[in-house]
């Protein structure tokens, strides 16, 4: 007699889909519209990618031997939930000579696993269930799905290559409903390369202070600007109190696998925060707060170095893109070019997958980024002057034979 009962492994597999088992919330989000680009020059030969937003320079000799060392001491254990208080120390003392603002080491700054996981706990501890969070776009492909994960609403506000892409008041208030909870900003910006000036930003400190709502300012670039100067949303008159900045170390100090990344914020929005750390992340890793100790003490030559390369390459790479008839706004932060592709005829995403496909170089489609980037792409110059120059070479013949139809 044949049984009929089925082994254990395919018992389980005709049970409830596992997918029916997914959070709405995770559900709800698409998956990141960066990735399909990286995943597909990753399997093929001689590509140029202008996608990554990563520092092609390597972390400068002195801080990774401060990591190295610290592992040859046997420093290999958890630090204080908050980070070891050298560097929250180091940070506030940086804040204060570049900025002017002050926090405490002990109560106001807490070292987390990139500006990533500082931008979760932020919105997990602020945000309850119907909170709505206004984030202008074009920007970082993460903050809509962290505001959703976070348990709160994105409300997206659209910029303009016309107000070189600097959000204003009036869009902010237009977005403004009675369930807003807070602005999230991040300038300069990822992906267009825009500044925000000192006094656009006085008036958003303002008006957030007229409705009563929380700005999360992440200054990861803030290092990296060209001919303006940064300011830091937390210096402005009256800001402080309902500010959380977000920053760390991988772009200005070339640390991005280091993971190390910090909130500064009022005590008490800090403490939420830090609790929220301390049950799903316990302590940044010990190696690399001790390399960003370092960072503190000898990176000032080597953030100066790396931002007069990234400000030639930004000038190259803009002059480009103009002189082959691809309007581009000037960046002035950050390493990101934005220029539309309208003359093209093409699609942000069907341009970028062509010069992909046809050209070997990879640029990320402006809609990534939100229904503000349509009709451009993004282009970091976080590549080295020559493969700029092979790149834009590349580039120029598709844009000729797009024009040839």
């Amino acid at each position: 007699m044949v049984s009929t009962k089925l082994p254990p492994a395919a018992a389980d597999r005709a049970a409830r889909p596992a997918a029916d088992y997914v959070a709405a919330r995770v559900n709800a989000v698409p998956p990141s519209g960066i990735r399909r680009f990286f995943d597909i020059a990753a399997t093929m030969a001689d590509v140029i990618s202008l996608g990554i937003g990563e520092p092609d320079f390597v972390t400068p000799a002195p801080i990774v031997a401060a990591g190295i060392e610290s592992l040859r001491r046997g420093e290999t254990h958890y630090t204080s939930n908050s980070g070891i208080l050298a560097l929250r120390q180091g940070l506030n003392a940086q804040l204060q000579r570049l900025y002017g603002v002050e926090y405490n080491p002990d109560t106001e700054l807490l070292i987390t696993v990139g500006v990533s996981e500082a931008l979760l706990v932020a919105c997990m501890a602020i945000l309850d269930p119907g909170d709505e969070v206004i984030v202008p776009e074009p920007c970082f492909v993460a903050y809509g799905p962290t505001v959703v994960f976070g348990g709160g609403h994105p409300v997206p506000v659209p910029t303009r290559v016309e107000d070189n892409f600097q959000v204003t008041v009036a869009d902010l208030e237009r977005a403004r409903t009675p369930r807003s909870k807070a602005v999230l900003l991040g300038y300069p910006n990822n992906p267009t390369g825009a500044v925000l000036d000192r006094a656009r930003l006085e008036e958003i400190a303002r008006w957030a202070a007229e409705h009563d709502l929380l700005v999360i300012s992440d200054e990861i670039y803030d290092r990296l600007v060209y001919g303006v100067p940064h300011t830091c949303f937390a210096s402005l008159p009256g800001a402080w109190g309902r500010t959380i900045l977000l920053g760390g170390f991988s772009k200005s100090v070339a640390m991005t696998g280091w993971r190390i990344g910090y909130v500064a914020a009022p005590a008490d929005l800090l403490a939420a925060m830090r609790k929220i750390h301390q049950y799903i992340i316990m302590s940044a890793p010990t190696t690399a707060q001790v390399a960003a100790i370092e960072a503190l003490k000898s990176g000032e030559p080597y953030i100066e170095e790396m931002r007069q390369e990234y400000d030639r390459r930004r000038r190259l790479i803009v002059d480009g893109f103009r002189s082959l008839g691809l309007a581009c706004f000037e960046p002035r932060g950050a390493f990101y070019a934005f220029p539309s592709v309208a003359t093209t005829g093409l699609s942000d995403a069907e341009f970028s997958e062509r010069l992909l496909m046809e050209e070997h170089v990879a640029m990320v489609p402006g809609s990534a980024f939100g229904a503000a980037g349509i009709g451009f792409v993004r282009a970091s110059y976080a590549t080295a002057l020559p493969q700029i120059e092979q790149a834009l070479e590349r580039i120029g013949r598709l844009v000729e034979r797009c024009r040839r139809g």
